[in-house]
C-alpha cells in the first residue's frame, strides 16, 4: 500500500463532500432541504471519521465503528462486514487514540483494561493507529505519570516479541520498528509509519 493512500483518500472524500454540498445548495437554494446540521466533534459523523482515520482505507471501508460509553459498554456507530472495529478514542486524553483493531487485538486490549496478569490471546493481533497517538512510556505499561510522548502514524502486532531472540530494539524510534513494553507480558511490536 502506498504511503500517501490514506491522505489521498481523505482529500478525495473532502473534495467530493464539498462538491456535493455546493451542488445541493445550488439545487435546493432557499429550501429546508439545503439546511444541514454542522458536523460537531461529538457528532456520530465526526466520531466515525476520526475512528476510520486510524485504519488503512481498504480496512476502514468495511470496518465496524464503535465507541465505549461512560459505563464501559460498546455502542455501534456503524456496522461493518470485516473483522476490524475502529474506535474514535478521545484525542484529548493521553493513551486514548483513534484505533482500528481486529478481534484478537480487541481481546488483548480488554485483558489489559481488566488488569489481567497477561493477555489471554493465543495468536497475534493487529491494531492500527494511523492518526497518531500519545502515550506515557515505551517500557512501562502501567506508567500514568510521565509526560506524554506524541507518536506519529503507526501500527502494532500484539504478540510477546522478545528482543533477545528477535534482535529488535526496545527504544522508541520515529521510523522502523521496536518492541514496546519489552520484558513484560504486554510486549508487542510497534511499527512506525503506514503499512
Amino acid at each position: 500500500m502506498k504511503k500517501y493512500a490514506l491522505a489521498a483518500s481523505v482529500a478525495a472524500v473532502l473534495f467530493i463532500a464539498a462538491a456535493s454540498s455546493s451542488s445541493d445548495a445550488q439545487t435546493h437554494a432557499g429550501s429546508e432541504a439545503s439546511i444541514k446540521a454542522p458536523v460537531t466533534p461529538d457528532s456520530a459523523d465526526a466520531k466515525i471519521a476520526l475512528a476510520l482515520s486510524a485504519a488503512p482505507p481498504d480496512i476502514a471501508k468495511n470496518a465496524t465503528v464503535a465507541e465505549m460509553d461512560g459505563q464501559g459498554k460498546i455502542k455501534i456507530l456503524r456496522p461493518g462486514t470485516n473483522d476490524f472495529t475502529c474506535m474514535p478514542g478521545n484525542p484529548h486524553v493521553v493513551g486514548m487514540p483513534a484505533m482500528c483493531e481486529d478481534k484478537v487485538a480487541i481481546q488483548w486490549n480488554e485483558d489489559r483494561r481488566e488488569h489481567k496478569a497477561a493477555p489471554t490471546t493465543v495468536v497475534p493481533g493487529i491494531e492500527y493507529m494511523l492518526a497518531g497517538a500519545t502515550q506515557r512510556s515505551d517500557s512501562d505499561p502501567n506508567d500514568k505519570t510521565s509526560p506524554p510522548i506524541k507518536i506519529g502514524p503507526h501500527w502494532m502486532i500484539l504478540w510477546p516479541f522478545d528482543p533477545r531472540t528477535s534482535g529488535l530494539p526496545t527504544v522508541h524510534k520515529s521510523s522502523g520498528a521496536y518492541i514496546m513494553y519489552a520484558g513484560t507480558p504486554w510486549a508487542h511490536l510497534h511499527i512506525m509509519g503506514t503499512p
